[in-house]
């Protein structure tokens, strides 16, 4: 299942951290603090355990949501540029 990941960390280094635990779930980059991918259900939750364990104690605002397949086709984007 399609999922979307976004954070709002002000701390550089929990939010350096966070986006690397996305990278190692093969989550895609979409934007700063967004990232995109397909995860199962299952991993999704793990995911979310990890990230609560790197964020810890810092403020911060992580929320991920799922996608169906009907919002993922529904997707729009615009992308320009290298």
């Amino acid at each position: 299942m399609h999922c979307l990941v976004v954070y709002d960390i002000s701390d550089d280094g929990r939010r350096t951290k966070v986006a690397d635990v996305c990278l190692d779930y093969g989550l895609d980059r979409i934007q700063y603090s967004a990232f995109l991918g397909d995860l199962a259900p299952t991993h999704q939750e793990e995911l979310m355990l990890k990230l609560e364990r790197v964020l810890g104690r810092k403020t911060g605002n992580i929320q991920l949501f799922p996608l169906c397949a009907r919002d993922w086709q529904g997707r729009r984007v615009i992308e320009k540029g290298g």
